[in-house]
This record gives structure tokens, C-alpha cells and sequence, in this order.
């Protein structure tokens, strides 16, 4: 429910919470939770992006520049990389990396990252142009779809926090468009990777895996709802500090453990 109602108040944030929930209260191994993600995440985040069609805060071309380059990177990481990292992935005389810890010291760093973009208050003054079309920055869009695919294919995250900062910053989008326009995006994305697990045939929990995403898909529709009475740039900060909290204490876990 709660990582549901992140995707719908500030469209981004849902894998950066389904992770650990599933790695540290449902004892998944961390590389198949990132799998488990790409579904819940990109189940979620397509309902939330249909809301988001009817109400016309979509900018499909935003949808193509960006999406493309991201679906492809995703596709090639999760089917032919992901299996061939061994285990151990560092196997040192003074230092052993399992494979598992190194997904989840991964992901925490980039929850790191997410936390201190959505904390940035000057991302959230910046406005958009009188005319946004006038200066679309394609190359530069395309180019952070590679790299948000990129981080998608490698932890299982959709990659919203980077896409929205993109989406206004380079695409000039209003901040509700921006957040349309990456539920489609994180949808696209995640739902390709998980296809590219399944191609490398992961064991999949389907009772828990469809019971976790039905309860988010409520979540997504409730903060939809929400994000009439509480504006994005309040709840994006609030949220952003949470995070960073709980990749503090993730790899504290791990670096201590």
C-alpha cells in the first residue's frame, strides 16, 4: 500500500520501497526481489499512467525520445548481464562480495541517490518555458533513458526519481505532466525487464507476487486521489528524507552484517 501511494503522489519511489519490504520482511533473496519489483512496479505504475491518459498529463513524444532507449538497455541487461555476474562478485583475500549484498549495497546507493534528488528544492523551483516544443532536448533525453535503463536493469528500479528531474529539466514539462509521463515510462521499463527474467527463468512466487501487487495497484489509486489536496513539491522532500534513512540503515546492515 505504501510503496502503491508513493508511485501515485509523487509518481516515482515505488521499487526504492518494494525491495527491502521484500528483501527484509518477506526474507526474498535481494537479486529475485529486484525481479518481483519489476512486476509490482510496472503493474502499478501502468494503472497510475491510465488515470493519468484520461486526464491528458501525458507527452507521448517525452514517452517515445526517452522510452526507447531505456526499454532497450533494460532488455539487454536483465536478460544477458544480470546472469553472468558471478558469485562472488569480488572475491579478494581481505574481501568477499556475495552476489546478493552486492545487489542490495547497489540498490541502497542509489536510494542514496534518489533521496537526494527529491530533497533538492532547487529542482523543484525550476519552471518550464512559455513553449516547451521550442526546446526539447532530444539527444540529452535519450541519453538519460540509456542510463536510467541502465539502473533499472541492474536493481530493479523504475528509475522515477531520475526520470521526472529529467523530464522538467530537459523536456520542460509541468511537474504533473512529468509525473504522467514517467508512470509510462517506469511501466515500459519494468515490464520489459521482468520479461527478461523470465526468459532466464527466475522462480517466481506468483500467490505473494500478485497478492503484493493488487494491494499496491489500491495504493497507486488512493495517493491519484491525494495528489488533489497535497501539492508534489511539499510531499517529494518529506519522502526523499525517508528514503535516505532507510539506505542509511540498509547499509548499515550490510556493511556491519
Amino acid at each position: 500500500m505504501l510503496m502503491g501511494l508513493s508511485l501515485g503522489l509523487i509518481g516515482g519511489g515505488g521499487s526504492i520501497l518494494s525491495v527491502p519490504i521484500l528483501v527484509f520482511l518477506f526474507d526474498i533473496d535481494p537479486l529475485t526481489a529486484t525481479a518481483y519489483s519489476l512486476f509490482i512496479v510496472g503493474s502499478v505504475s501502468m494503472t497510475g499512467a491510465v488515470n493519468h491518459m484520461f486526464k491528458g498529463n501525458i507527452h507521448w513524444k517525452a514517452v517515445f525520445f526517452f522510452g526507447i532507449p531505456s526499454i532497450i538497455s533494460v532488455l539487454l541487461l536483465r536478460t544477458f548481464l544480470i546472469p553472468r555476474i558471478p558469485n562472488p562478485v569480488i572475491n579478494w583475500s581481505f574481501l568477499v562480495v556475495p552476489k546478493p549484498t552486492f545487489f542490495l549495497v547497489l540498490f541502497a546507493i542509489v536510494m542514496l541517490s534518489a533521496s537526494i534528488a527529491m530533497t533538492n528544492k532547487k529542482l523543484g523551483a525550476r519552471r518550464p518555458p512559455h513553449n516547451p516544443e521550442q526546446d526539447f532536448k532530444y539527444p540529452f533525453i535519450s541519453l538519460q533513458g540509456l542510463l536510467v535503463g541502465c539502473i533499472t536493469g541492474l536493481v530493479g528500479a523504475g528509475g522515477g526519481f531520475l526520470i521526472i528531474p529529467g523530464l522538467v529539466l530537459l523536456a520542460h514539462l509541468p511537474m504533473k505532466k512529468a509525473i504522467g509521463t514517467s508512470l509510462v515510462i517506469i511501466a515500459l521499463n519494468a515490464t520489459i525487464g521482468f520479461m527478461g527474467d523470465l526468459h532466464n527463468e527466475v522462480t517466481i512466487d506468483w500467490r505473494l507476487l500478485l497478492s503484493f501487487t493488487a494491494i499496491a495497484i489500491v495504493g497507486i489509486q488512493w495517493g491519484s486521489n491525494l495528489t488533489k489536496r497535497y501539492t508534489n513539491e511539499k510531499l517529494k522532500p518529506l519522502f526523499g528524507w525517508f528514503v535516505m534513512v532507510m539506505a542509511i540503515l540498509i547499509l548499515l546492515e550490510e556493511i556491519l552484517g
